[in-house]
């Protein structure tokens, strides 16, 4: 991941807006950012549910969106960060997130600064964060049968039931160990907040050029995280006879794996850049999210 801290000009295109459409303040703040976005000169397109809430005429689809702006507004929470990035596929153009929900390490402003990220987006005062992002395959005798990107982080765990599954793991093509746990998380940086942080793994910077293996719930005391270089080739195999194995990247479409699968995660060569406010460290972020505090604080 790099960051850009040079100014930007002014929006040289059309800015996209999509929000979560079941938060309650999501219909009002669509409005005011389209109208603010219009009063700098910018042209705003909606996303087609959040037309219809902003009572907005011509809403496209992510996918679009993606192909004809220059920057997306993102009102929600990460979870809705999450989604518009797999809806936009390779389309990855920078992402500008605004929190409705409570915790959040991907968007960086709150609702109540919203118009702090129209200004930074019309004057051009913003910064781009670069994430990396994993490339995830599912292979079955020597084809792929799926391929997934990833922003947060690939899972490997027994379906819907939390239950005991074994799984053996290499590391550029060195054997590792086998993981005799609840599901297995390889996480990205920026994913290292999200599930990996919640079963015990280490916050990362999101620059620090590495992947995270975090076994969730570990049956035997000496798995524990371990922090690989980013050029690092994971593969997983589950071992054989286990049923109901499944593969979930960033919590979206789940794959069912099968007897002699296996997984291959890597760093994928393309890249979300997220857009922030400037002067908004990684640190003050952590302060904010985590309620981190102390006499040095």
């Amino acid at each position: 991941m790099t960051t850009s801290s040079l100014p930007h000009k002014g929006p040289q295109g059309p800015v996209g807006l999509v929000a979560h459409s079941e938060k309650p303040q999501a219909a009002e703040l669509l409005r005011l950012l389209a109208k603010e976005l219009r009063a700098c000169g910018a042209t705003p397109l909606l996303e087609t549910e959040s037309a219809a809430l902003a009572g907005e005429p011509d809403g496209l689809s992510i996918a679009e969106l993606g192909k004809r702006c220059v920057l997306l507004l993102v009102l929600g929470g990460d979870g809705t960060l999450l989604k518009v990035v797999h809806e936009l596929g390779e389309h990855l153009l920078p992402l500008f997130g605004i929190n409705l929900g409570s915790l959040g390490f991907l968007t960086c402003v709150s609702s109540a600064n919203a118009l702090q990220a129209v200004d930074a987006v019309c004057t051009g005062e913003y910064v781009l964060s670069r994430r990396a992002l994993l490339e995830v395959t599912l292979e079955r005798e020597g084809a792929i049968v799926a391929r997934r990107i990833g922003l947060n982080e690939a899972v490997i765990s027994r379906g819907a039931v939390s239950r005991l599954i074994k799984l053996d793991t290499s590391i550029d093509g060195i054997d590792l160990t086998q993981f005799n746990a609840d599901g297995l998380i390889v996480a990205t940086p920026t994913g290292s907040t999200a599930y990996s942080l919640s079963a015990g793994g280490p916050v990362i910077a999101p620059d620090a050029g590495v992947l995270v293996i975090t076994p969730v719930c570990p049956h035997v005391l000496t798995n524990r995280s371990l922090v690989v270089a980013d050029r690092s080739e994971i593969i997983v195999r589950p071992v054989c006879g286990q049923t109901d194995v499944v593969l979930t990247v960033d919590g979206h479409r789940s794959e069912k794996v099968q007897d002699g699968d296996l997984i291959r995660i890597r760093k994928s060569a393309l890249e979300v850049p997220l857009a922030t406010l400037p002067k908004l460290s990684f640190c003050e972020v952590l302060r904010e999210k985590l309620k981190w505090s102390g006499s040095a604080v």
